[in-house]
């Protein structure tokens, strides 16, 4: 593993059947206003800084969402979605891409293996409720 934000996670009897959401950014500061802004909302939460930390994780806790950065230092985002979507494991995720690049139209995440995308920076009013709206769907 490499260094970077600390994984963790907030389990407790107040969240415990909320959803368990994977967050995997390599930018500290949106890493954790993501994750405090899902938990303030009550959701549960993993963090990793890589593409490869967010595999391992997603592969060790099978978390019901993973949002995942599209830059980050060791791998493209695409890429980790990609091979979340062909382990067998994970392959049910669903992972939607976090960018702060504006992107126009075009189905380009589905075909990346996304189920969808959200722009950064997202609005902290709107964010979980997007978030649980991409829990309730149904797997890949």
């Amino acid at each position: 593993m490499t260094t970077g934000p600390p994984v963790t996670g907030s389990v407790g009897p107040s969240n415990a059947g909320q959803p368990l959401v994977l967050i995997v950014d390599d930018n500290e500061r949106n890493l954790r206003l993501a994750r405090d802004v899902l938990r303030a909302a009550g959701l549960r939460t993993l963090e990793g800084a890589t593409g490869a930390e967010g595999i391992a994780l997603a592969e060790q806790h099978l978390p019901d969402l993973i949002l995942m950065d599209l830059g980050l230092p060791d791998m493209d985002g695409t890429a980790a979605a990609r091979k979340l979507g062909e382990a067998e494991r994970t392959a049910r995720i669903p992972v939607v891409a976090l960018t702060s690049r504006r992107l126009e139209g075009g189905a380009w995440y589905l075909d990346a293996g996304f189920a969808g995308y959200l722009e950064k920076p997202f609005d902290v009013l709107e964010f979980p409720d997007q978030v649980r709206g991409f829990c309730a769907r149904p797997g890949r």
